[in-house]
């Protein structure tokens, strides 16, 4: 006996269902219960469909499909973690389009959609270049990358081409980026939040210094500026600085 399974009007598949040799034949009321069966099979399956866009839609930017912030809090958490535990090197790139709000104003939000996608597939593509990297924007201009188990050196080769590729665009004004690795001088890192404060402070430097190349933390020596400006104490009301984004926890 064959029942069909439909979902959204269309032929998913089939139910088949039979019996011994010798046991009665199939009568209309064992038809009718697996086409009821057949029905709820596919009730189920579109649910565990709704459920998994649902989870998609939550961790994903709806402008450039790459992962949203959200996604990269709970991957950064997770990778921090396995740090502390293992020793895995983390290695964050934070990015910053350079003149966005121009060309919003001069071209059109259009437009800068429109430079919003392609830097979001620069960097998917170039993220592609490191295993396992997660590719993300963060919100409005902001895009990062987080790297597990990969050197450093290979990141920051990873964030020059970004740069490199972002000027190329032919829209905008490049992109000035951070790079923060525990592979690197920068002290010990306890926290997601620290290490996110520590690229941030190095997009934050690239981006007044319209550095054509990444800048690294913890890549100057002793006293390295990026460090210094990342672990300054908090003035900001809600305590913490406006450039600094991040979970409050220490």
């Amino acid at each position: 006996m064959v029942a069909p399974i439909v979902l959204h009007g269309r032929a998913w598949g089939e139910l088949y269902v039979a019996r011994p040799a010798g046991v009665p034949v199939f009568g209309r009321g064992d038809a009718d219960f697996a086409t009821v069966l057949a029905a709820v099979v596919a009730a189920g399956i579109a649910q565990t469909e709704r459920l998994e866009e649902a989870r998609r839609l939550a961790y994903t930017d709806s402008l450039t499909g790459l992962a949203n912030r959200r996604a990269v809090d709970a991957r950064l958490d997770e990778a921090v973690e396995r740090h502390r535990r293992d020793g895995a090197v983390v290695s964050l790139v934070v990015c910053d389009l350079n003149g966005l709000k121009r060309v919003n104003d001069t071209l059109g939000h259009a437009v800068g959609d429109r430079l919003l996608e392609r830097f979001g597939t620069v960097l998917s593509l170039c993220g592609a270049m490191l295993p396992g990297a997660l590719a993300a924007r963060l919100g409005g201009d902001e895009f990062c990358l987080l790297v597990v188990g990969q050197p450093a050196d290979e990141v920051v080769k990873t964030a020059d081409e970004v740069c490199r590729r972002a000027v190329e665009l032919g829209i905008g004004d490049g992109v000035a980026c951070g790079v923060a690795s525990t592979e690197d001088p920068v002290g010990p890192v306890r926290s997601a939040r620290r290490l996110f404060r520590l690229a941030d402070a190095a997009q934050y430097r690239a981006k007044a210094e319209r550095a054509e190349h990444p800048v690294v933390a913890g890549r100057e020596g002793p006293g390295d500026p990026v460090v210094r400006l990342a672990d300054e104490p908090s003035r900001a009301p809600d305590g913490e600085r406006r450039r600094f984004r991040g979970r409050h926890s220490p």
